[in-house]
């Protein structure tokens, strides 16, 4: 597809006329950066063409301003609104992939991308899956295939004809503008039933029949359930697709992958994961100082995920930090050893962080959640979004149990710090107060094989029993140490030193 087409100037010019923006930050990933100077050259044309056009009309109509943003500080698929705020932007257009999480400030534009795509080979795997037996089917795909959906759908009634009917249902983007104020504006390109999400003041709003993840949206039939149908997705194994797959884990899901034109039905390397996610969250159970990463400064709810973090990780008795620092890696993370756990609050699509290179786990606040909440048992359901969180999962005010927990991990029973010793008495105390809550925890009882020992449980503590603090220089005076006049020359040959080539 050509360049016009691809990158939908057109749409996004008269998104930004109509709007009277004055600046515009245009937000491209790294795989599309190459194409950035000739979209802006196209856009400024139409946008100039445009304004001639319209100069009947405002006479004063003044020049739009087209700032190219890149390196995000954060995942690429979220609108970067603190890039955008460095140059004054009135909006952002977001380029290629996204997960279309709700903006704090700043409207924005998606252009999705056109991914070139089989349309009769797809129809015919999902008539592979959808014809036989009456089977219930759910087309899912990647955004940057979105252009292509209404052409499945038609080619497949077509193949299927008037007298077959299977029941497949296709999800729909849930808008392709977004205003932070009044919520999103279906897009043009798949029309469906999502329509009725735009009167809805709460983004990504989930009735009892209605369905949102990664930007798609689709309504199930009164009756029916998740469980009950096969979830034919479109698309790369991408961030998108893991989600999707950890999300609805009870189904049962195949991919076609539209680059070589082939289905993909082994599965078993993805749902893996949760197994390791588990054992993640039996590890963040034994863990007494947890650091909050801060994984996005756009995404709207952030700030009260990362309060109810707090309030959840305090009334565990453990010990919190919040630490941002942009995109994590384990060499960041490494200066910060005392952490047992990390908690990821970011977008549902780079939530998920292989930390096996990483001194210490890194989890999900929904993780976190399970771990930390004392009777919580995982049911097998996965959350992603953290704002599905913040709306169902509210952190409810539970009594602290007394009793040790047993550790899987470590196999033995663990003693989790009191409470009440980890907020109040430090306020009014200070470190003193810490470190005597502390010393009662770290005391053994009863059968010292019964119950393990504690660690740290602050920062100060675990500074305090390293070897190493760092360079400590004493003073056994208050008058200034004498100095020393060091080598003065050059290495070849310092002054102090007999020159062996000198001839005698």
């Amino acid at each position: 597809m050509d360049l016009e087409s691809n990158y939908e100037i057109a749409p996004t010019a008269e998104f930004i006329q109509s709007n009277k923006f004055t600046r515009v930050a245009l937000q491209f990933p790294d795989e599309l950066l190459k194409d950035a100077v000739r979209v802006v050259s196209a856009l400024r044309a139409k946008l100039r063409t445009l304004r001639e056009s319209n100069a009947e009309q405002n006479d004063d109509a003044p020049e739009v301003g087209l700032f190219v943003m890149a390196d995000t500080a954060y995942g690429s698929c979220c609108v970067d609104e603190v890039g955008a705020s460095h140059v004054d932007a009135d909006a952002v257009v977001h380029y290629g992939h996204t997960c279309l999480s709700p903006t704090t400030t700043l409207p924005a534009f998606f252009v999705f991308g056109k991914t070139s795509i089989s349309v009769p080979d797809c129809v015919k795997n999902l008539s592979h899956y959808a014809l036989p037996n009456g089977r219930r089917v759910l087309v899912l795909f990647g955004l940057d295939y979105a252009h292509s959906i209404q052409n499945i759908r038609e080619k497949f009634a077509e193949v299927c004809g008037a007298e077959s009917k299977p029941e497949v249902q296709y999800a729909n983007v849930i808008c392709s503008v977004m205003n932070p104020s009044k919520g999103c504006k279906v897009s043009n390109e798949v029309q469906g039933t999502s329509g009725s999400l735009t009167d809805n003041n709460s983004f990504g709003t989930v009735s009892a029949d209605t369905y949102s993840i990664g930007g798609l949206v689709w309504k199930l039939p009164e009756g029916h359930k998740m469980d009950d149908y096969l979830l034919f997705w479109i698309g790369s194994n991408n961030s998108a697709f893991a989600n999707i797959v950890l999300t609805y884990n009870g189904c049962e899901i195949v991919r076609y992958d539209a680059s070589e034109c082939s289905m993909v039905t082994d599965l078993s390397q993805q749902r893996k994961i949760l197994k390791r996610r588990y054992y993640l969250m039996e590890k963040a159970k034994d863990a007494n100082i947890v650091g909050i990463l801060v994984g996005t400064l756009g995404v709207a709810g952030y700030l009260n995920m990362i309060h109810q973090m707090k309030v959840l990780i305090t009334g565990a008795g453990k010990k919190v930090y919040t630490l941002v620092m942009g995109r994590p890696n384990p060499a960041k993370l490494a200066n910060f050893p005392e952490c047992d756990i990390f908690i990821y609050v970011s977008c549902a699509q780079t939530a998920l962080l292989d930390s096996k290179e990483y001194l210490a786990p890194v989890i999900t606040p929904f993780e976190a959640m399970l771990a930390f909440n004392r009777g919580c048992q995982w049911t097998g359901e996965y959350v992603m979004e953290f704002r599905d969180l913040i709306n169902s999962s509210p952190v409810e005010s539970r009594n602290f149990s007394e009793e040790a927990r047993f550790s899987f991990l470590q196999g033995g029973y663990v003693e989790d710090f009191d409470p009440q010793g980890n907020g109040t008495e430090e306020d009014k105390e200070g470190a003193l107060a810490l470190a005597n809550a502390t010393e009662k925890v770290l005391q053994l009882r009863d059968n010292p094989n019964s119950i393990v020992k504690g660690t740290a449980k602050s920062g100060a503590e675990f500074l305090a029993t390293r070897s190493y603090q760092g360079l400590d220089i004493h003073y056994d005076g208050s008058l200034p140490e004498p100095y020393f006049i060091g080598r003065s020359g050059r290495a070849a040959g310092y002054e102090d030193e007999k020159n062996g080539h000198e001839k005698s």
